[in-house]
């Protein structure tokens, strides 16, 4: 049995993603403890989940987002962990993301530590959302993208969560990182079975979509309410939303504003657990997971986990066309796609997806059993 500190930039209250690769780790024998940082030192500083200790780091309250109040947290945040983990090493470190790798890095070059690397997402895309036409936001992402490769580099095992499918056309974070002389894993960040409720197949005369995740931007909430706009006045939906984030508050000023105009009924609330998904989900017919494609983690293989948690429920999703995450949509048949920017096409799918149910068959067994051979290797 081996310890395993991993490390994650978010308070983990809980973070699916994290979770999934925790349990899956502790349910091998392995003995895990996240060190997660809560920047508004809203949970619990240690708690157990399903086995897991979480250890959330209360250092003030800092931001979410790209703005150097961020930036000075997160240099707070990996100073602390690293010398709480220098104190008392443990038998292997785990980072999820390109914004704790430097802790990794360090730790390994200090005493050895093998180093696991787990890539969610591509962090220097973040620099230029909603400023696509920065041109210093740009400069400042080339270089983060090559400081996190070179980061990367000096992992033991690196895991992404997308990679191309079989005969597919598009690629995923896999085929990212191969250019760069780096070669990854593969495990997708898919629930480990059905839930006992689903979705039932009937006509219903209200019917709601939803958006259950992080907000972190107000363009796909403006082109859904578009598209809800296209639609007759007796075929539009109630509009679900939950979670935070940093466009929370805007997203949150346009759907007031816009709900009543449309005649639509709103349901808005904040952060919340795995337990609070499978609550929230209880009522929404159709999840929508649409993201600008400006954003270079949609285009190079981002896969939204909620169009797998949603499909955990039967609910189907409507995602993006023309990217790694409407392919695999298509390809498992859980839900439909759209273009980015069509309304009409938009409107047009979420009304057939409404009374339809999906089934999630593939729980990424393979792809789990792969990866804790790869880990108990490595140590």
């Amino acid at each position: 049995m081996a310890s395993v500190a991993m490390v994650v930039s978010n308070a983990c209250s809980p973070d699916p993603r994290v979770m999934r690769s925790a349990r899956l780790l502790a349910s091998s024998g392995h003995q895990v403890t996240v060190h997660a940082f809560d920047r508004q030192q809203g949970s619990p500083m240690s708690e157990i989940i399903d086995g897991v200790r979480v250890m959330r780091y209360h250092i003030g309250t800092h931001t979410y987002g790209s703005q150097i109040s961020t930036l000075l947290g997160l240099r707070a945040f990996a100073k602390t962990v690293k010398k709480t983990l220098l104190t008392n090493p443990p038998d292997c470190v785990y980072c999820h993301d390109a914004d704790t790798l430097s802790i990794g890095v360090e730790l390994k070059k200090k005493v050895g530590l093998p180093l696991v690397f787990d890539m969610h997402d591509l962090q220097h895309t973040w620099l230029v959302m909603g400023h696509p036409g920065s041109i210093l936001r740009a400069f400042l992402a080339r270089r983060v993208e090559k400081r996190n490769l070179k980061n990367i580099r000096k992992a033991d095992l690196v895991v992404t969560s997308s990679g191309a499918i079989d005969n597919g056309v598009h690629a995923g974070f896999r085929e990212y990182l191969q250019p760069h002389g780096i070669e990854a894993m593969v495990v997708e960040n898919r629930p480990n079975r059905c839930d006992d409720h689903q979705k039932q197949n009937e006509t219903k005369e209200d019917w709601t979509v939803g958006y259950l995740g992080r907000v972190r931007e107000i363009e796909p909430f403006q082109l859904l309410t578009q598209a809800i706009e296209h639609l007759p006045v007796e075929s539009r939906p109630s509009i679900k939303i939950a979670g935070d984030g940093t466009s929370v508050d805007a997203v949150h000023e346009h759907l007031l504003s816009e709900a009543p105009r449309l005649g639509v009924d709103l349901n808005m609330s904040l952060a919340f657990d795995t337990d609070g998904f499978s609550e929230l989900i209880n009522d929404v017919d159709v999840m929508y997971a649409m993201y600008n494609p400006n954003r270079g983690n949609i285009r190079q293989g981002a896969l939204p986990v909620k169009m797998f948690d949603a499909a955990s429920f039967g609910v189907p999703t409507l995602v993006n066309s023309d990217c790694l995450m409407g392919e695999v949509c298509k390809n498992e048949h859980l839900g439909g796609v759209a273009q980015w920017g069509n309304v009409e096409s938009i409107a047009s799918e979420l009304l057939a997806q409404r009374e339809k149910t999906v089934t999630l068959l593939n729980f990424g067994t393979k792809q789990q059993e792969a990866f804790i051979e790869a880990f108990e290797h490595l140590l």
